[in-house]
């Protein structure tokens, strides 16, 4: 039986359309009464796992689920060993260096050298003012780090942006884009080899179903 990591959050609504569409129904989860983290699949082929989004390539990696979707954010972060498969062309966004409005900063490398950036995505952040090689502090913050530049405790944050609105209702503005994401299908890699649960159809029904829209 094919095992799906789906993940909590954003993506999950068109994660599981998706997968409707190519015959896995997984829509018991869209149930707001449902506390349910694992449901099968009505047709008895695969069941799903609803879990953080940040745990689903753990998941995949482990074994434990042979199918996984996440956003290409988190693959960058964590950088698990699993198999990279398709881009599913939603959950659109960008991971952004972001400062305040009132600042003088219009570029990354304005920022002044060992100034603090705050970010719940240390490795990215820590990678790319490498690659400037301009020396920060990365300070971890896991909550609203829009409040890193406002409370004066960093000078900028990297942070995953999607319409832009919750920056400029706190009065801050992007200067750089690291990269692009969207949301991913990952599989366990040896289980790709072997096709467990006959997952090279099912990545295929994904891919077909992509060049049809």
């Amino acid at each position: 039986m094919l095992t799906v990591a789906l993940p909590k959050g954003e993506l999950l609504k068109n994660s599981i359309f998706l997968l409707q569409s190519v015959g896995l129904d997984f829509s018991a989860f869209l149930d707001s009464g449902t506390r349910q983290l694992q449901i099968p699949d009505a047709t008895g082929k695969a069941k799903a796992l609803l879990v953080r989004a940040q745990d689903v390539p753990v998941y995949v990696e482990y074994g434990q689920a042979q199918l996984g979707i996440v956003g290409y954010d988190v693959l960058r972060e964590k950088k698990p060993q699993v198999a990279h498969l398709v881009d599913l062309q939603f959950g659109h966004c960008r991971m952004s260096v972001a400062v305040k409005q009132s600042s003088h900063y219009r570029d990354a490398l304005e920022l002044p050298p060992h100034s603090r950036v705050a970010s719940k995505y240390v490795n990215c952040a820590r990678e790319f003012f490498h690659s400037l090689d301009l020396p920060v502090e990365i300070v971890p913050l896991y909550g609203s780090v829009e409040l890193g530049p406002i409370t004066g405790m960093s000078e900028a944050i990297v942070d995953l942006v999607s319409t832009g609105r919750t920056l400029r209702e706190n009065g801050l503005i992007e200067i750089e884009t690291l990269y692009e994401s969207t949301a991913r299908a990952i599989a366990h890699p040896l289980s790709y080899r072997l096709n467990t649960g006959n997952l090279h159809t099912w990545v295929e029904k994904l891919r077909l179903e992509l060049m049809a829209k």
